[in-house]
């Protein structure tokens, strides 16, 4: 039996969503009996462990651990509503995440490394625990269900879905992912993800050698964007401004241009599609290894992100994020009103 987590569930009412005239493709999943199905197949790649590309091998069932850090229960480290997500994540009530701890990968620079560093800072939950924060979080009026670093936990979280859904939640599910992840696994994910939401990281794989321990991850990326976007599409935002399924890229623009920004433009307009909605990040700070490589102890300049912007709108991407005025007054409001729960983007 696994451990509660770290947060207290809150006693909530587990209202759905008011637009109902779309329910998820998870729900009908479930009701024909596949998403149990997706689940089983999904709990069987932790035996040898071979969820995620780096494929350690080992039992996990048994509460065995590979390069993550987690066995065989999900790690929660903190639950609920974000407000420094994309507008069209937020809504009214924010988005509705879930910080898991452990990671795939292992970035030098990660802002989140005493959760993704360190798996023993999140408590581990069973599957109706898991089910239970996404209903609290629906009770709670978020927006949508955001796994935050969930390649290494995705069986876990099919495994949750049912019991969940079993529970009335009908709202989309966004994976928010470092885009490290397997065409297998991200296969059992069809039809159940609604958002995709990968942070595209290093074009060059000396780089990523250097910089999260992985010189696939170049070409084990791009393969996982091509499958997300073949399943969900570009970004469908409905009428409230909410986003209802489909492929958003995040790009984190690093200094020295180590992340290959252009390439990755290029790549994502000529391979994927001229619509990807992209949304480059210019929040890049000196952060856990960082300073001990070259070119990352800094933060980047303002010079450096322009060039960015005009290096994806010159390759052809013509849908990048924008933060309006009236969305960023509410985030200073709730900063300065001391909000826990506000922030930047969440993710690796």
């Amino acid at each position: 039996m696994a451990n509660a987590p770290a947060r207290v569930f809150r006693n909530r009412a587990r209202r759905a969503p008011k637009d109902r005239h779309m329910l998820p493709g998870y729900v009908s999943l479930h009701a024909r009996g596949q998403l149990a199905a997706r689940a089983r197949q999904a709990l069987e790649l932790l035996n040898p462990c071979r969820l995620c590309p780096r494929r350690c091998g080992v039992d996990r069932t048994s509460g065995e651990t590979g390069f993550c850090g987690v066995g065989r229960y999900a790690r929660v480290a903190s639950f609920g509503p974000h407000f420094g997500e994309e507008d069209c994540l937020v809504g009214e009530g924010g988005s509705g995440t879930i910080f898991f701890s452990g990671c795939n990968l292992g970035c030098v620079f990660c802002q989140n490394e005493d959760i993704s560093r360190h798996p023993e800072s999140g408590g581990e939950v069973s599957p109706a625990e898991l089910a239970a924060i996404m209903l609290d979080l629906q009770g709670r009026g978020c927006a949508n269900i955001n796994f935050v670093t969930p390649s290494h936990v995705a069986a876990q979280i099919l495994e949750a879905l049912p019991l969940a859904v079993e529970g009335g939640l009908t709202l989309p599910l966004v994976y928010n992912t470092g885009g490290y992840d397997n065409l297998k696994t991200l296969a059992l994910l069809d039809g159940v993800v609604d958002v995709y939401m990968p942070d595209v990281k290093f074009w060059d794989p000396a780089v990523a050698a250097r910089l999260c321990a992985a010189a696939d991850y170049p070409e084990v990326a791009r393969a996982a964007v091509q499958a997300m976007h073949s399943q969900a599409g570009d970004l469908e935002i409905g009428p409230d401004g909410l986003a209802r399924r489909g492929l958003l890229v995040r790009h984190l623009v690093l200094p020295q241009d180590l992340a290959g920004t252009a390439r990755w433009m290029t790549w994502l307009a000529s391979e994927v599609s001229p619509g990807t909605y992209v949304n480059l990040m210019d929040q890049y700070r000196p952060c856990a290894d960082a300073g001990k490589h070259p070119g990352l102890g800094r933060a980047l300049t303002a010079e450096e992100f322009r060039r960015a912007r005009r290096q994806a709108q010159g390759a052809g991407i013509t849908r990048l994020d924008e933060r309006k005025a009236g969305y960023l007054k509410m985030i200073l409001a709730r900063m300065l009103a001391g909000d826990p729960e506000e922030g930047g983007p969440a993710g690796d």
